[in-house]
């Protein structure tokens, strides 16, 4: 389980990368930046939730550390509001605990998104499906590696210009 499955995922997918793996949490972006030592907004933190359409699955979205969903643009994007999952739906609907949960190796029927937030960057770390651990990712090969249905913009915070 954890990393030994998001590393078979990964090279199941030609990835031939390694999967950092720490002594202490980092499983939250601020420990996850200290422990990879980049910043906070490169690390790619996977938020997930009930899918509006079948509150039984997850929709997962991979965004910038730096960046927040905004809940109109959320409902626009996927036809409900952001419900965020909680407690024991975490591992049941991702397969990964909480601070760890990744856009790898999740249960079928798990829908991951990608944030234009990320795309700024030229490499990410997201999780690795524990709560210490993370992966170099390149940006422009992570909806590959995660099976992505595709980009969204559904986060403020981030840009140049203020987001409302």
């Amino acid at each position: 389980m954890g990393t030994a499955r998001v590393r078979e995922h990964l090279s199941g997918r030609g990835w031939s990368g390694e999967i950092l793996e720490f002594a202490e949490s980092s499983a939250t972006v601020e420990l996850a930046a200290e422990k990879v030592g980049t910043e906070p907004e490169r690390i790619a933190k996977t938020l997930g939730f009930h899918d509006p359409d079948a509150p039984e699955r997850a929709v997962l979205v991979v965004a910038a550390g730096d960046a927040k969903v905004n809940s109109g643009m959320f409902k626009r994007r996927f036809g409900g509001k952001p419900r965020m999952l909680q407690g024991d739906d975490v591992a049941a609907l991702t397969g990964h605990p909480i601070g760890g949960v990744c856009p790898f190796a999740n249960p079928d029927g798990t829908r991951v998104f990608l944030d234009e937030s990320l795309r700024r960057f030229d490499i990410v770390f997201p999780a690795a499906g524990t709560a210490t651990s993370a992966v170099l990712v390149p940006v422009e090969a992570l909806e590959s590696l995660s099976g992505a249905e595709g980009w969204v913009d559904v986060t403020v915070g981030w840009r140049e210009t203020q987001d409302s």
